[in-house]
């Protein structure tokens, strides 16, 4: 299984390991920053995962799946639909549509807007952001950018229909993670938007919850997120570490190709706070 790391960088290896462990091969890639790579996070080809996939075939995996956080679920959930050999998907805090780029692309430039992903040499459609938005000021000098992803959906609302992710599409097995308290973005209701698509096309999608929780579900055996200098993620270690040991059963139950049925809603499973 392809392991994608989210906006911060680098930072697999554990989570490879933890997999590993639990009888999965399991491969972590750079995907942006490192040499040849965009610096930032735009218009990263989506074929750069199906490299991945390559390379998890060329070593005699089987079975294709794809794990990511953050902008690496979201990355995941693409690969899902394009890349036809996915055969599961997890998805930890992901977004229900794809957004505008998170730095400067090949050329080094932040601006003009531009999509986060490319297929075939062409931009996935985007929602942009909010050239006009604050942080709110907190005491602990944490930003929260959440705000920012809810009124940019608000301001282009045309855009944000469009920028929806299709994964009534896809027929790979979904794992939607995500916690209520997420500060970085609202995964939570976009979580509850890809299974709401997905269970209108009769396609099962397990889907599970903390309202506590916040950004980043750890999975047991993981250790505790460093503390952030700069951003506001949302939820306590206790909280997110609950919603990973709520989410690994389900989690395993994919990667390993445990059959459910698309005729039943009750394939979609929640767990609250």
């Amino acid at each position: 299984m392809l392991v994608l790391h989210g906006s911060y960088g680098p930072g697999t290896l554990e989570r490879c390991r933890l997999l590993a462990h639990a009888g999965l091969v399991a491969f972590g890639m750079r995907w942006y920053g490192g040499e040849g790579q965009a610096p930032g996070i735009c218009e990263i080809p989506v074929e750069t995962f199906s490299r991945g996939l390559d390379l998890l075939q060329s070593e005699g995996a089987e079975r294709l799946s794809v794990l990511g956080l953050s902008k690496g679920a979201e990355a995941a959930l693409w690969l899902s639909i394009l890349d036809q050999r996915t055969a599961a998907a997890v998805a930890l805090s992901p977004p229900s549509v794809t957004w505008a780029n998170l730095g400067p692309g090949t050329d080094g430039r932040n601006r003009p807007w531009r999509s986060s992903w490319t297929w075939q040499g062409e931009p996935l459609p985007f929602v942009p952001r909010d050239e006009t938005w604050e942080p709110e000021q907190r005491e602990d000098g944490l930003v929260s950018l959440r705000s920012w992803y809810e009124r940019s959906g608000e301001l282009y609302p045309d855009q944000y229909k469009a920028a929806a992710i299709p994964v009534e599409t896809t027929t790979a097995q979904l794992v939607l993670v995500a916690g209520g308290d997420d500060r970085t973005w609202p995964s939570h209701s976009s979580a509850r938007a890809l299974r709401d698509r997905r269970l209108a096309a009769g396609l099962p999608t397990v889907l599970i919850e903390r309202h506590a929780a916040g950004h980043r579900p750890r999975l047991p055996g993981e250790a505790p997120a460093s503390p952030s200098t700069h951003l506001h993620y949302g939820g306590t270690d206790a909280d997110d570490l609950a919603l990973g040991e709520a989410a690994w059963p389900h989690i395993l139950d994919a990667l390993r190709g445990a059959e459910t049925s698309p005729a039943s809603p009750r394939q979609d499973t929640s767990t609250g706070s």
